[in-house]
């Protein structure tokens, strides 16, 4: 069933590739097919989350049946929940602009990297300022990871969205879990007063997990923190598409969740600036709302094998190669 719902996930967004190159000219299809002839090169893992522009093709000057391509795309890639998440990012960037008057277009870069019409591994990417997604697909699976998602601001405080906090639930999780321990429990997980100003891996193009500290193990906590502990991973990866969420998670039950833990830097009230982590032998997870004061966040699911699809890709140039 996991192998054929992976498949009905490839072919989706097969189309939505091919819906999205009919509809531009030939100079957008040149600019989004432009990169590596191979996607274990090492521009592939080139990425950012911060302000600036992206090699590919920008969809700030794209038309409205164009944009609407890119919109099915980009559903293509996620879940339901996920889906919503990516647009929200774009929709709480609007705000970003214009409340520092610098209203327009959004700005997101889109490349195609190898043929989705062909037998080898092909993917996307697109990336802009507080979004990064990053699809991978060969004919024995998908790989969405890293996959970034912020909201500057955390909160939005008036106009249209007044009261939207994009990333709300995944804020909300942590600190239920932070505030249900005890003060035992707590003194391990809390590895610091002052949380650090941004995540911790950044945008390396490979997550070490010794960055992060190693808080709280999952076999340390009460059934109810542990289950607390599972709703906040598994928030993460239902933003994939159904079937690669539950390979991920059926993969992390397997390995056993006493390899998870949990850790925390800062403030607990609403409104403190804080960061949380979660790891595992292959999982990492970071959220950090501590730049204004607070009031703009950042949150990052990595795979340490998954990344970049680079466990599939050496599968595959491996056969290949024979």
């Amino acid at each position: 069933m996991g192998v054929r719902r992976s498949e009905a996930a490839a072919t989706t967004m097969r189309e939505a590739v091919r819906a999205l190159l009919s509809v531009l000219d030939p100079q957008q299809v040149g600019e989004v097919r432009a990169g590596p002839a191979r996607l274990d090169a090492p521009e592939w893992r080139q990425w950012t989350y911060l302000p600036g522009s992206r090699p590919g093709l920008s969809t700030e000057g794209l038309d409205d049946r164009q944009r609407e391509a890119v919109d099915a795309l980009l559903a293509a890639a996620h879940s339901a929940p996920g889906a919503a998440l990516a647009r929200g990012a774009i929709e709480v960037e609007r705000h970003r602009r214009a409340t520092v008057g610098a209203p327009g277009a959004d700005r997101y870069w889109l490349r195609l990297l190898g043929d989705p019409d062909g037998d080898g591994p092909w993917g996307w990417r697109m990336n802009g300022h507080h979004l990064a997604v990053h699809v991978l697909i060969t004919a024995v699976g998908i790989r969405v990871t890293p996959h970034f998602v912020g909201a500057e601001p955390a909160r939005i405080a008036d106009g249209p969205q007044a009261g939207r906090r994009l990333l709300g639930p995944e804020e909300d999780m942590a600190r239920e879990l932070v505030t249900d321990l005890d003060a035992g429990r707590r003194a391990t997980a809390v590895f610091a007063t002052e949380p650090p100003d941004d995540i911790l891996t950044r945008d390396d193009p490979f997550a070490d997990p010794d960055l992060l500290p190693a808080g709280l193990p999952y076999a340390d906590m009460t059934p109810g923190q542990q289950r607390l502990l599972v709703r906040l991973v598994r928030r993460y990866l239902d933003r994939a598409p159904e079937a690669y969420a539950r390979e991920c998670w059926s993969e992390t039950v397997a390995r056993g969740l006493d390899e998870l833990s949990f850790a925390w830097a800062g403030g607990r009230a609403p409104g403190d600036r804080h960061y949380y982590c979660v790891r595992g032998r292959d999982l990492l997870i970071e959220y950090d709302n501590t730049q204004d004061g607070g009031n703009h966040a950042h949150s990052v699911w990595r795979h340490v094998r998954h990344d970049w699809g680079a466990d599939l890709l050496r599968a595959h140039y491996t056969e290949e190669h024979g």
